[in-house]
């Protein structure tokens, strides 16, 4: 990652309620331009509350949510769409009647131009060449990695200044988690800001410049993504170490 890149993505005193439940308690953080930040918790520590909340999707009890020093807290998510803040959501949410390529030419709808939508297809196909293969299957014929491969490239297709990924390998077999990581890493290489929600703890760190640990709605620990594989705490909690 280059230095002094500027602030892409901040939330400031970020709090989310379900009813009562407090799911989200003054979470605060920043993701710079180029970056790969990964946020690690337990299942209910509000990993996926926050990205909903980036999104627009959920609206915060407080704080707020700042797009390249725009507040964005506020506004609907097709227009956070829009400004190129785009999500591939835990559990994929393609859509199964519709084909891969007609899945892709809904990602496209920001841009909005035919001969890009070629390109940008190409594009797709380059990174995931089983959606070639597949283009014009239903989605819901798909396996598990291949709707994954889809989801994420119809972020793609929307031109995402920052992408953000929740669980991309949650339920996949190793072969493919190690192609979405690729992918992951190339697409990052190529100018995209990524903030990824992931519970492959040791493959997400591996992968990112700096990693968060949420706990019950809180922001407990954060810091370089090597400085916390490293750490005894983040090893017990979540690597599997003793």
């Amino acid at each position: 990652m280059a230095e002094a890149q500027r602030e892409m993505l901040r939330l400031d005193n970020i709090s989310v309620n379900y009813g009562a439940v407090k799911a989200v308690k003054g979470v605060s953080f920043s993701v710079s331009e180029g970056e790969i930040v990964c946020l690690l918790g337990s299942n209910g520590a509000g990993k996926t509350t926050i990205l909903k909340t980036i999104s627009g999707l959920l609206k915060p009890t407080s704080g707020e949510v700042k797009f390249l020093g725009e507040k964005i807290s506020n506004l609907p998510a097709h227009v956070i769409v829009k400004k190129r803040l785009v999500q591939a959501p835990e559990g994929r949410g393609i859509f199964l009647n519709l084909s891969v390529e007609e899945n892709l030419d809904l990602g496209a709808w920001v841009v909005g131009d035919k001969k890009q939508f070629a390109v940008d297809i190409e594009m797709a196909f380059s990174l995931f060449p089983r959606l070639k293969e597949r283009r014009n299957q239903n989605a819901g014929t798909l396996s598990g990695g291949e709707q994954q491969m889809l989801a994420i490239a119809r972020a793609l297709m929307s031109h995402p200044k920052l992408l953000l990924l929740d669980e991309p390998s949650l339920g996949l077999a190793p072969q493919v988690i190690e192609k979405i990581f690729e992918v992951v890493e190339d697409v990052n290489k190529k100018g995209v800001t990524i903030l990824l929600v992931e519970q492959n703890a040791m493959q997400a760190l591996t992968v990112a410049h700096r990693g968060l640990v949420l706990e019950t709605g809180e922001l407990k620990m954060s810091g370089p993504a090597r400085q916390l594989l490293a750490s005894d705490e983040i090893r017990k909690a979540y690597l599997g170490g003793v």
